[in-house]
Order: C-alpha cells, then structure tokens, then sequence
C-alpha cells in the first residue's frame, strides 16, 4: 500500500521561499509536486526521476522551483523560491511510474498525498 506524507506548508511573502517535503511509503518510483489553486484545474509542478538523475518543471516555476529525493529516506522536496502570489495553491505529493506519466497527470496512474497548503502574499 502507497503512501505519502507531506509536510512543509505555510505563510510566505512575495519573493520568499517555502520547502516542501513528501516521504512514501510501500513503494520507490518516479515522485512529484502537483498542484490546485482554488477554481483552477491540477498543474504539474515537478517530477524527478526514482534515482534522481532526471528532473522536469512546469513552465511557471521553471528557475524558481527545485525537486530532489533522498532515496535512503524514500522522500522528495520541493525548494520553492523568489515566491508569487500565483503560487498560492494546495500542493500534492505524487508517485507514478516515471516522470514523464507525472507530467501527463493521468487520472488512473498517479498515487496522491492528502496535500498541503500554501499561500503566498504579496
């Protein structure tokens, strides 16, 4: 059985920063960040290979945002900086069979966490 646990949600100003971290349980594969701001559909965020050797970024957070996974923890983290407010959204953990499916955010191929939170004021 899959799980994931998120953690690292908050408050932050315009240009700050936040750090995500998700930790899985039951299975190691390819993990990333989605997310869902309030009357929008889910956007991709991130996805990082299950070794970590390869990563991929929504346009949005493209040089703002960094996915990387400690595999003797079988955790992810998301650093998110130079924070905007169109960045206020719930965040979700989620596992799947390569980065590439992360991306795609196919309803039936994706493991999710609860989600966690994050608002970003300017």
């Amino acid at each position: 059985q899959v799980q994931l646990v998120e953690a690292g949600g908050g408050l932050a100003q315009a240009g700050g920063a936040l750090r995500l971290s998700c930790a899985a349980s039951g299975r190691t594969s390819a993990m990333g960040w989605l997310r869902q701001a309030p009357g929008k559909e889910h956007e991709f965020v991130a996805a990082i290979s299950t070794n970590g050797d390869y990563s991929i970024y929504g346009d949005s957070v493209k040089g703002r945002f960094t996915i990387s996974r400690d595999n003797a923890n079988n955790s992810i983290y998301l650093q998110m900086n130079t924070l905007k407010s169109e960045d206020t959204a719930t965040y979700y953990c989620v596992l799947g069979s390569s980065s590439t499916t992360i991306r795609r955010m196919a309803p039936d191929s994706l493991f999710w966490g609860q989600g966690t939170q994050v608002t970003v004021s300017s």
